[in-house]
């Protein structure tokens, strides 16, 4: 199965505010909010959800194709990439503007507080789906993630058009999309994921009921953070999977697409859901561990280690063995 994952590819900056946001606010002034957070400490890291997400699944030994717009600064940040077993051939450089920047702040109850400057994802509008699905000989499967929003639609509608499944992940698109754009987004889609948060605002925007989105969708995919992820269809709960307990935690940013990573590796190899998720959620886990989304490099056997400990030796084997990770 060739996948496709198109969404953003930017500079991560990551900070650490030493004290609590949820302190600092007063509820009285909350319509005219002036705040700067000293921050202790500051770093730089690749991000961007559709490269996170790449490289999580070539940690993996599964194989998948970038998809997004870049800056001319791109340059070091693709040799990585390359080198870590991603395929960039179709990412468009722009030369006039720069990579997109993700900028965000956390505090010590791991809230967050971030903002994206766009730069050449804006541009990501002009890719064609259509003609890299037939450069590349086909797509299977395509994870249309977090980008421009024009971009994003478009992808969508040339994907269904060629025949071309979706797995829809509009994450932090939400709140800059109407709700007409994001039923037009997830309708129809073969996966659809999200986190807690983002689900109760698809049912807000989108004015479908939690069993209409479902309706819609093949496969519902909620992410509850510590308690886990829920998989459903119209039929009913799927799997219920426990998160994996992450006792270092340093920086919670990037591992929902760790996590997507692992269970659509997973899934691409003929896992089921239930032991898909187990493996997105182990990856996740790794994520979580680690300042900066892809400053990991997987350590098999310590991961199928942590996974036997979550889930049991006969999960971590029948994981290694699908997966090849052995």
């Amino acid at each position: 199965m060739r996948i496709a994952v198109a969404g953003s590819i930017a500079t991560d900056i990551l900070m650490t505010f030493p004290g609590r946001f949820k302190d600092q606010f007063l509820e009285e002034q909350m319509h005219k909010v002036s705040l700067s957070f000293l921050v202790d400490e500051l770093v730089v890291h690749r991000g961007g959800v559709a490269a996170n997400i790449c490289y999580g699944m070539a940690q993996l030994g599964q194989s998948s194709l970038l998809v997004g717009s870049v800056g001319a600064d791109f340059t070091e940040y693709g040799e990585a990439l390359v080198a870590a077993g991603v395929d960039i051939s179709h990412v468009r450089i722009c030369e006039n503007v720069h990579t997109a920047r993700f900028t965000c702040t956390t505090d010590l109850d791991a809230n967050q507080i971030a903002s994206f400057y766009t730069g050449a994802m804006a541009e990501s509008r002009e890719i064609d789906l259509a003609a890299i699905h037939v450069a590349t000989g086909g797509i299977d499967l395509v994870l249309v993630g977090a980008d421009d929003p024009d971009g994003m639609l478009r992808h969508t509608k040339l994907a269904k058009a060629n025949g071309i499944d979706v797995a829809a992940d509009p994450s932090q698109q939400l709140a800059r999309m109407d709700g007409e754009q994001i039923r037009e987004l997830i309708d129809g889609a073969t996966y659809l994921f999200s986190n807690e948060y983002e689900s109760g605002l698809m049912v807000q925007k989108t004015g479908w009921s939690h069993d209409e989105i479902l309706s819609r969708v093949g496969v519902r995919v909620t992410t509850h953070g510590g308690d886990g992820v829920v998989i459903e269809n119209s039929g009913g709960i799927l799997a219920k999977v426990p998160a994996v307990p992450a006792p270092g935690l340093v920086d919670p940013t990037g591992g929902g697409d760790a996590f997507r990573a692992g269970y659509l590796t997973g899934r691409t190899a003929g896992l089921d859901h239930e032991a898909a998720a187990q493996v997105g959620c182990t990856l996740a886990t790794t994520v979580l561990e680690t300042v900066g989304t892809q400053e990991y490099s997987l350590d098999r056997p310590a991961f199928l280690q942590r996974l036997a400990s979550a889930y049991g030796d006969e999960a971590s084997a029948t994981a290694a063995s699908t997966l090849k990770l052995n």
